[in-house]
């Protein structure tokens, strides 16, 4: 098997998880995989560069200043797996055999690195190549950065490009948790999740894998994510399933928008919670939800609106902060799916555009980490689908 092996920071952190870390890809290697190591910077070290550059310095100069984070972790993973007798080599940005490089653009230049990826995994059972993670060469070869979480990008992109069989993130959790474990008892292990869900929770705060490696992530590529103190490579963590797919999707059936106003709604704890309940507990399924200084609008089924209705107009009485609910029908919701979007600027004006040149107003936007929701006119739903496929 092919394995992709990222060790993050914390996992470099000493002396002592440098040697977990060699003794765990040499275990691999002796039973017969094929192992390529990208590591992160030891410790917080790049962060510490960062904060010690008072400086005006150019690009260039950071750039190669934090890079010593990275090109210190190689130099000794690949020591300590020539003392336990494995064949190793460090690469980076210069090096003969270095696999990573950008354009004149800064972007990943994806035919020079696919084919130097490539000519390095036809080496793979020879030598165990230990590679800077978050680093790229550019066209005049000088050294440039892929951003914060570009150690994962570097192991994805790797992944894709050499045909591994997985890509391990060895990091500083049990894969990905239920829960923060510092702020929540009981949190655990999630054995699976899906690629579209690690995305999401990856936009919002959970430093698990970057979002921008996920991008990579293709059903031909395995993914795990382990804790360093696991020590096997091959086994145990959280997987990583599925891949992104852009869809644009149309709502079959029509919605009704129901809104509930009322003075500093937001700023009322419980009022959201208290609201989404009782439609719950009425049977009644929520398409979508957004919210306003003070007002929540909340998009059902057109044919279930009378009876929310009535449930909301409840709660209105109930609470002095609310004082009406109103009902819009005839609402259609096209929603464009894809991994990519959080990563594409200005994607909401190329949505909005098109829009307003074909006359078409939209009633509402709601945004989620891989998915925009566009709510119109029903009559207007599927000029709007024609729009978004001709855009994405």
């Amino acid at each position: 098997m092919r394995v992709v092996a990222k060790f993050g920071g914390t996992s470099l952190g000493t002396g002592e998880r440098v040697a977990r870390a060699a003794d765990s890809v040499a275990a691999a290697v002796r039973e017969g995989h094929e192992i390529v190591v990208v590591a992160s910077a030891m410790g917080s070290s790049t962060d510490e560069l960062l904060e010690d550059i008072t400086f005006d310095a150019p690009e260039r100069d950071r750039a190669e200043i934090v890079s010593m984070g990275e090109r210190t972790s190689v130099r000794m993973l690949k020591a300590a797996l020539a003392a336990r007798g494995i064949e190793a080599t460090f690469l980076e940005p210069g090096s003969d055999e270095w696999p990573v490089f950008t354009d004149d653009a800064g972007e990943v230049d994806v035919e020079r690195t696919q084919d130097r990826a490539g000519a390095l995994a036809d080496r793979l059972d020879e030598v165990v190549p230990v590679v800077t993670g978050f680093l790229a060469e550019t066209p005049d070869g000088e050294v440039v950065t892929l951003g914060r979480g570009g150690s994962d990008t570097t192991a994805m992109m790797l992944g894709k490009y050499m045909d591994a069989d997985e890509v391990v993130i060895v990091t500083d959790v049990e894969g990905v948790m239920t829960g923060d474990p510092q702020v929540v008892e009981g949190a655990r292990n999630v054995a699976r999740i899906t690629v579209d869900e690690l995305r999401d929770l990856s936009f919002r705060g959970a430093e698990v894998v970057a979002p921008s490696a996920l991008g990579y992530k293709d059903d031909d590529l395995d993914v795990r994510v382990v804790h360093y103190q696991h020590g096997d490579l091959l086994t145990g963590g959280t997987s990583v399933e599925g891949e992104f797919d852009s869809l644009v999707d149309l709502n079959e059936t029509p919605l009704a928008s129901l809104t509930v106003a009322g003075r500093a709604i937001r700023n009322r704890p419980g009022i959201l919670q208290d609201l989404s309940a009782a439609l719950g507990e009425a049977g009644l399924n929520i398409d979508a939800v957004s919210s306003g200084m003070d007002s929540v609008t909340f998009y059902v089924e057109e044919d279930i609106a009378g009876e929310a209705e009535e449930v909301l107009h409840r709660e209105v009485v109930d609470h002095e902060p609310l004082s009406s609910v109103t009902v819009d029908d005839g609402i259609a919701v096209v929603r464009v799916t894809g991994g990519e979007l959080p990563t594409r600027p200005g994607v909401l004006a190329r949505i909005v555009d098109p829009l307003a040149e074909a006359h078409i107003n939209i009633y509402d936007m709601v945004t989620s980490a891989t998915t925009v929701a566009v709510f119109v006119a029903w009559e207007d739903r599927e000029r709007t689908l024609e729009v978004m496929q001709e855009v994405f």
